[in-house]
């Protein structure tokens, strides 16, 4: 990266949204595709996002917005992808196959990309050619709510360049954005996934009239089951309690701002899995996470009995208050 990068958000949902809130209070300007033109118009008129985060304001003058997602990747040196994972591949497939090269891609994505099975940087190292040491990951504990209302809020960045995590460590700090830096691009995008299925299923809990000391022993089970699965994964050294990890299954299990909770509460409560998406407004990235972390373990044979579970409530169409009692013997 260049000492004073041109960063460009990919999506424009709330997580890319408050990105873009955080980058345009230190970068002069900052690219940002937006898919719909109508969405553009909007945000230029009156300097907020429509349909995701509108609590977030713009310096409308510091946007360089476009439709053409070739425009915006063309003219940066850093994407930082904010698209939901069901939906990436198919976004960047609308780019010729050298569009990425010698740039620096840091996902937000917090999902795998199901076409594949695979995280969004070994999507991209196998795909897109590119390289390990340009890839990084924006992760939590942060909700893009939060930040838009301008509380104190916490990111960690992972690369394996150092320099490149950063710079855009800086690019995203603020007067209410810290940023950590971290070398783990693996086990930062897994349990950045895992802490999803987990939420879902901390939801279903809450549905069902479950309380909160027995949510505080699923969070405290789920954590162990994260640490199994990463370092059977990636087998590294890596604090577990460390707020990318413990920090951020934490925010996302327990918040009532986490999407992920949301979706699994409607369930418990007896909502069908097609009526609860349609429900929401936004993309339940657990509900993808779920099946592709099932069918990654089958051959992993990781103990993962809270993300089992959550599979055979969402699709084998289990009933929730059966496998949660079933469940909770298995926690104790």
């Amino acid at each position: 990266m260049n000492a004073v990068p041109r960063i460009a958000v990919i999506g424009a949902g709330s997580w890319g949204t408050a990105l873009v809130k955080l980058l345009s209070t230190t970068q002069e300007q900052v690219g940002w595709w937006v898919r719909k033109p109508t969405t553009i118009e909007h945000i230029r008129k009156y300097g907020h996002n429509p349909d995701y985060t509108s609590a977030a304001q713009f310096e409308t003058d510091r946007l360089a917005m476009d439709s053409d997602l070739h425009a915006v990747v063309a003219q940066a040196d850093a994407l930082v992808l904010a698209v939901p994972s069901a939906f990436l591949k198919g976004t960047l497939d609308q780019l010729v196959s050298t569009a990425l090269r010698g740039k620096t891609i840091f996902s937000a994505v917090k999902g795998i990309v199901p076409e594949t099975n695979q995280i969004v940087g070994e999507y991209l190292f196998r795909h897109w050619g590119v390289l390990e040491q340009d890839f990084g990951v924006v992760c939590g504990p942060c909700h893009a709510e939060e930040v838009a209302m301008e509380r104190l809020s916490y990111l960690t960045i992972a690369c394996q360049d150092q320099a490149k995590a950063a710079a855009m460590g800086a690019a995203l700090n603020g007067r209410f954005l810290k940023t950590t830096l971290s070398d783990d691009i693996y086990g930062t995008e897994y349990g950045a996934i895992l802490k999803n299925v987990v939420a879902v299923c901390a939801g279903i809990s809450v549905g069902l009239g479950y309380g909160d000391n027995f949510r505080a022993v699923l969070v405290s089970r789920a954590i162990q089951e994260i640490a199994r699965f990463v370092t059977a994964v990636h087998p590294i050294e890596r604090d577990i309690n460390e707020p990318a990890y413990l920090g951020d299954l934490l925010v996302t299990a327990y918040s009532t701002f986490s999407r992920n909770r949301e979706f699994g509460t409607m369930v418990g409560k007896g909502y069908s899995v097609k009526a609860a998406q349609l429900e929401m407004n936004m993309v339940a990235e657990g509900y993808y996470a779920v099946k592709c972390v099932h069918e990654i373990n089958q051959k992993m044979k990781v103990d993962m009995p809270i993300a089992e579970a959550t599979y055979r409530m969402l699709y084998e169409r289990m009933a929730p208050g059966m496998e949660m009692r079933l469940l909770s013997d298995r926690l104790a």
